[in-house]
């Protein structure tokens, strides 16, 4: 265990050395920047980064807590953990695959099953595109009241909603049915462990059939309880849209500290394409064409600067404070899981 432990965390150094060789140029322009901005007003980028982060949390937890989960789990302990997941799903280019993986093993150290906190992850994902799709809604009747609505914006909106839409639709289709969980779950079973045998050539089997089946059970009986007891997804839909403003003010008050006041709608329409669009980029964080995709949408002479140093400012927050408690969890877990084992 602790080769295994000691290895991933080589990886994981690897990764975020890999993470700033990709953000290299957004770092160097983000130093010379510091020169122009009003340093103060950029602080405001601090505890709103952090809120940013507590919120992401807060919409997995709060839904554990109405379940009965996490009661005696301390409220700086589930901060913690949303520093982990953050740092882990800035740092692997797996679209949030690898941060649900890992947040289903660290709920797993508190007593959490794995199709719940599979489940509470299909929540945080439904209670931020649902935030998002009520601010989006306001974000476009706000600029069509100040006049500057266009057909770009009306279209990019619309196909935002649309797959958000569509992907909420798929997800609770599949899980709402236990043949169609166990259709899914036999795909992923060949899929996954067809390619561990041909590519990878391994004899045994990367995941077991049984231990499959028995997760999607769990994850059905919790969402059938779910769907009678609909009231507790307000909470993660008010940390949702808390999560969603704190994204968009990150950029509010870095365009702030360079002089320039942006409007907040276009900027939450930016924000949610690129966001989207990320999660199929290969660079860790999506690190360059999430930047792009910003400063196409929004005016190039105003966005450039902005986006460049709030990501910039992001990238460190995010593995300066993430990568201590990952760490820390690492070393925790597999000890104790080394003293059960003995």
């Amino acid at each position: 265990m602790g080769s295994a432990r000691r290895w991933l965390n080589i990886g994981t150094v690897v990764l975020i050395i890999v993470t700033l060789y990709f953000s290299r140029h957004e770092l160097l322009t983000a130093w010379k920047l510091l020169e122009t901005v009003n340093i103060w007003i950029l602080l405001l980028v601090l505890p709103l980064q952090f809120f940013s982060y507590y919120a992401t949390g807060a919409m997995i937890f709060s839904y554990l807590r109405a379940k009965g989960d996490l009661v005696q789990v301390k409220s700086l302990e589930t901060a913690r953990m949303a520093l982990e997941l953050n740092f882990v799903n800035h740092v692997l280019p797996t679209g949030g695959v690898s941060g649900a993986s890992y947040m289903t093993w660290r709920l797993s150290k508190l007593g959490v099953s794995g199709g719940r906190a599979t489940l509470a992850q299909v929540v945080r994902f439904g209670a931020t595109f649902a935030a998002f799709l009520g601010l989006l809604m306001i974000a476009v009747l706000l600029i069509t009241i100040d006049g500057n609505i266009n057909r770009l914006t009306i279209l990019v909106s619309a196909g935002l909603a649309s797959t958000i839409i569509f992907g909420t639709i798929v997800v609770v289709y599949v899980i709402s049915s236990t043949v169609r969980l166990q259709i899914f779950s036999r795909l992923l079973d060949r899929g996954i462990n067809g390619v561990w045998r041909k590519v990878f050539r391994q004899k045994k089997v990367l995941l077991d059939h049984v231990v499959i089946r028995r997760f999607f059970e769990e994850l059905h009986t919790d969402f059938v309880a779910l769907r009678t007891e609909p009231h507790i997804l307000l909470k993660p839909f008010l940390w949702g849209i808390a999560f969603n403003i704190a994204e968009v003010s990150l950029f509010v008050v870095t365009f702030l500290a360079l002089g320039s006041f942006v409007n907040p709608a276009p900027i939450l329409i930016a924000v949610g394409i690129s966001s989207m669009v990320g999660l199929f980029l290969v660079t860790p964080g999506g690190a360059g064409g999430y930047e792009a995709l910003m400063i196409l949408f929004l005016h190039p002479g105003v966005a450039l600067a902005g986006v460049l140093l709030a990501r910039v400012i992001l990238i460190i927050l995010t593995i300066g404070s993430g990568y201590v408690f990952y760490h820390n969890a690492l070393k925790k877990y597999s000890k104790n899981d080394k003293v059960s084992a003995e």
